[in-house]
């Protein structure tokens, strides 16, 4: 007695232990992909991450310090350009700067 099928080659059940390998496997791929693992070693091993902090942060502040220094010294060379070539708006807007800071330091020695 048939109940209208034909037996299916594979089960049901089988479709969803398929989707189900596949959900992991992308899973698995994806924790690999992310380095999970090391990431758990370094958190059992807290001088190891100490000292990777401890690194990082010193070579982002010399990073930094270097940037600035560009920076600075680029915009400090632009300002002596254009005071060298005596524009009457831009010289008086240095000097003004220049005149401000004087007053500064001579308030601060005093």
């Amino acid at each position: 007695m048939s109940h209208g099928r034909e037996g299916p080659s594979e089960p049901p059940d089988q479709d969803k232990i398929d989707a189900v390998y596949r959900v992991a496997t992308e899973w698995a791929q994806r924790m690999e992909k992310s380095r999970i693992s090391e990431y758990l070693e370094l958190l059992h091993s807290p001088w190891r991450l100490i000292w990777l902090n401890v690194l990082s942060g010193t070579a982002r502040g010399v990073g930094i310090a270097i940037g600035f220094t560009f920076f600075a010294a680029t915009i400090i060379y632009v300002l002596q350009v254009l005071g060298a070539l005596n524009l009457p708006i831009i010289g008086d807007y240095i000097a003004d700067i220049v005149r401000i800071v004087q007053h500064q330091l001579e308030l601060n020695t005093y």
